[in-house]
């Protein structure tokens, strides 16, 4: 679940709808700077679906007993986050073997970023856990892909790294606009000669980007919430009301920088 601030009160966002800004960024994205991913379809998919793990989590999310509010993707625990993420590239395999492979290298990419050293030693030997068990799936999918004479080229360490980091941008750009949460500077973005940062800064529906990475003069992207006041101190009044909420369509338009 994502957590908008709205007014004197807050708008829940589903992770897969968050995941769908994502999408309609990634098919936005291609300019002589920032070329449009390969395979397209494919890379456009995980972009869009990088989340699948978390839909039925959100359709009946935890309370967060400090805030009244659900559990956003940043306060779960982490045994119940892992669960779901290394189910999710299982879950994708039966639609695509690239997106379940991209989906699998999002969650090792994110986890990957957490200094282990710190963590409580059996969170750790968790985490542990998760990465070796996410480096079979990735093994025996880059396997079949190298093989298959359509992915070949695109399953290259080269190839797939790139794309990696590709989802790993649409996934921060997505997560600035729905949260509103500018400035947001996306790290080692792909390029046509290399990678660079892109930062994206506003406020409410309204954000820039720079550089420029789309092909139009100016993008729009929406997804659907549910607003909400107050705060509940029983799981089950807050999964009822969320469950009652109106529902709110949030557009945000993305401009060139300055």
């Amino acid at each position: 679940m994502v957590i908008r601030e709205d007014g004197d009160g807050w708008i829940a966002i589903g992770q897969p709808a968050h995941a769908w800004v994502s999408g309609q960024l990634a098919r936005a994205w291609g300019s002589a700077r920032f070329p449009a991913p390969a395979p397209r379809e494919e890379v456009c998919l995980a972009a869009e679906q990088h989340d699948l793990g978390m839909a039925a989590w959100d359709a009946a999310p935890a309370l967060n007993a400090e805030t009244g509010r659900p559990q956003s993707f940043q306060e779960m625990p982490v045994a119940a986050h892992l669960e779901l993420w290394g189910r999710a590239p299982r879950v994708a395999r039966s639609q695509s073997r690239y997106l379940a492979l991209l989906v699998s290298l999002h969650g090792t990419t994110l986890y990957g970023m957490r200094d282990l050293e710190r963590e409580p030693p059996e969170v750790a030997a968790t985490i542990r856990e998760y990465f070796d068990d996410q480096r079979a799936v990735q093994d025996e999918l880059l396997a079949t892909l190298r093989d298959d004479p359509r992915y070949a080229q695109h399953a290259t360490a080269e190839a797939v790294d790139r794309n990696r980091r590709f989802v790993f941008a649409m996934d921060g750009l997505s997560l600035a606009v729905c949260m509103d949460r500018f400035p947001a500077t996306m790290r080692d973005v792909p390029t046509a000669g290399g990678a660079t940062d892109v930062t994206i800064d506003g406020t409410g529906r309204c954000a820039t980007v720079d550089p420029w990475p789309f092909g139009a003069e100016r993008v729009e992207v929406h997804c659907d919430g549910r607003r909400l006041t107050g705060r509940f101190d029983d799981e089950e009044a807050m999964r009822g009301a969320l469950e009652r909420a109106p529902w709110i369509t949030l557009e945000f338009e993305l401009q060139p920088g300055p």
